[in-house]
């Protein structure tokens, strides 16, 4: 498999006739080579021969992320010697899934993170700072590193956390830019405020911002995103991605909606019956890979809440651009009558300066509810961190979760438990 330079689509039509044709590809060969696939599509007395065009994918099954953990081998689609990277999910919601990619997978993945990079304003003359895991298995890592080398791009591997390193390694290599996960980030503003760092005249111009929304639904930066740009004035830019899609979607500089790569991935907004829904609704956010050899996704639900939209960029992208994420159906909250997903949390406690670190934990209470108990650290006496928070939570919350105070220390191991990749901010203990 060769990958062309980017496809310059004139309109939505001709990227629908280009997808249509990279989707029977798809077809003949997870129905030649998926045992997964094959059993499904027999199951549902499916005849691929019979999907005439994209709106036909509503024929198709879609499959999940519990069907990958339950049948993780029976979704690989070529001979274990073609496999030349085992990579894995974070296994934040569930047991990991194992994604074995080929060669031409690799340099799929190279392509994606060039055209990311290059949607992102990226430039051969960049230095791209890294301040995230490479090892453990981790897709995106690697991805970056990748695309940043086809960008012809310079790459300084940092790795995660310390800011004192990595801002010792800014002053000393001059990056014109971080990929980074935005709360991170926070961390990095705190320390050179601290130590008379000039953030206004750092050589750091851009930020890739990885694992976090900047956003809120109307694309106005949230408090995270706000917090960040009032400090340091740099340009930000959102992306979204699994492991299980290989495929990245990037702002440009409009800054309006993550760009889809309609040569590498098909997208659906599913509600819960699976119907397909309009540009601007909020559903479940369905996958198909083109050009993948390894492990092939056809009508994959990522469990993500997002809507699209395909009006005409200001950059003059024709592609789809995907919302920044709502929340996950699996994390969804029913508390007290109301509807909650963590991200709106997030953003509440963003915006409270006194409310140094948190975790959100979701329980079953002894009715079979869900209960919130948020896990905390502040500077302020307990007693008057209560008496300020809790109007502050009635008002935006409209519920009154249970509150832990905890030490730094205490809430530093809750969010990086032994083994884990990511920052950890979310916990599902409901039983």
């Amino acid at each position: 498999m060769h990958f062309h330079p980017h496809l310059a689509f004139e309109s939505l039509h001709t990227q629908d006739d280009y997808q249509y044709e990279a989707l029977k590809k798809l077809l003949v060969h997870v129905g030649a080579h998926s045992p997964f696939y094959k059993k499904l599509f027999a199951q549902h007395h499916i005849d691929i021969h019979n999907i005439k065009s994209l709106h036909d994918l509503r024929f198709l099954p879609t499959t999940s992320k519990t069907d990958m953990q339950a049948h993780n081998w029976e979704f690989l689609c070529v001979p274990d010697n073609e496999v030349k990277e085992y990579t894995a999910t974070s296994g934040t919601m569930g047991r990991p899934v194992e994604i074995a990619l080929t060669e031409n997978d690799l340099k799929r993945l190279a392509y994606n993170e060039f055209q990311s990079f290059s949607c992102a304003d990226g430039k051969p003359e960049d230095t791209y700072q890294l301040m995230l895991t490479l090892d453990r298995q981790f897709m995106a890592g690697i991805a970056y590193y990748l695309g940043i080398r086809q960008l012809g791009a310079t790459v300084v591997r940092t790795g995660p956390g310390l800011p004192s390193m990595q801002w010792d390694t800014i002053l000393r290599l001059q990056p014109t830019s971080i990929v980074a996960v935005p709360s991170f980030m926070l961390k990095l503003i705190e320390w050179a405020q601290e130590h008379n760092i000039d953030l206004r005249n750092s050589p750091v111009q851009k930020a890739i911002c990885i694992g976090e929304s900047l956003r809120d639904g109307d694309f106005e930066l949230n408090a995270l995103g706000q917090k960040i740009s009032e400090a340091w004035p740099l340009k930000l830019y959102s992306t979204y991605a699994s492991t299980e899609m290989q495929t990245a979607f990037t702002e440009c500089s409009a800054g309006m909606g993550g760009h889809q790569q309609p040569d590498l991935i098909i997208i659906e907004i599913l509600n819960e019956h699976g119907d397909s829904l309009k540009s601007g609704e909020y559903g479940e956010v369905t996958i198909t890979t083109l050009g993948v050899e390894g492990m092939p996704l056809v009508r994959y639900r990522t469990g993500d809440i997002c809507t699209f939209y395909d009006s005409p960029c200001s950059c003059g992208r024709h592609s789809r651009r995907l919302s920044p994420v709502l929340g996950r159906t699996q994390q969804m909250i029913k508390y007290k009558g109301t509807t909650l997903y963590p991200p709106a949390i997030f953003d509440i406690l963003n915006e409270i300066p006194f409310i140094k670190e948190y975790v959100i934990e979701v329980f079953t209470n002894e009715l079979t509810l869900d209960e919130i108990r948020l896990h905390l650290n502040t500077p302020l006496p307990i007693d008057e961190c209560e008496v300020k928070l809790r109007p502050m939570l009635q008002s935006k919350l409209r519920v009154m979760p249970l509150l832990q105070f905890h030490s730094a220390a205490v809430l530093q191991q809750m969010q990086f438990p032994a083994n884990s990749r990511k920052q950890v901010k979310f916990i599902d203990n409901r039983s």
